[in-house]
């Protein structure tokens, strides 16, 4: 009887072990399996150029998702005020931008 249900015990092992080895397996990526080609692939003229918030005018500024007439004034006269950003978080001190807000933009701005 133990006999038995050690055998069992290892095939259950060796079933476990076989699944995992198997859904590793399908995750991989195969390289042999692309069907993109080198000029089809993405270049770095499509992604957008980040926005200098020190610089932006209000027109580069309402380009921001979210970002409206009124919202880049506030963005420009706050910059006026206090002057440079030194950290693109600090873009979240101005009235109106959230930290909702400021994680859409964040890729899309930068501080120079």
């Amino acid at each position: 009887m133990k006999h038995s249900l050690a055998t069992g015990r290892l095939l259950t092992l060796i079933t476990f072990a076989f699944i995992l080895w198997l859904t590793a397996c399908i995750r991989l990526p195969c390289s042999h399996t692309s069907t993109t080609t080198p000029a089809e692939t993405p270049t770095s003229a499509a992604k957008p150029m980040p926005i200098n918030l020190n610089t932006a005018s209000a027109t580069e500024l309402e380009r921001l998702p979210g970002v409206g007439p009124v919202l880049a004034e506030r963005i420009i006269t706050y910059r006026n005020e206090h002057g440079r950003f030194r950290r693109a978080e600090h873009l979240m001190m101005v009235r109106g931008v959230s930290d909702r807000k400021f994680r859409g933009v964040r890729s899309l701005v930068k501080v120079e």
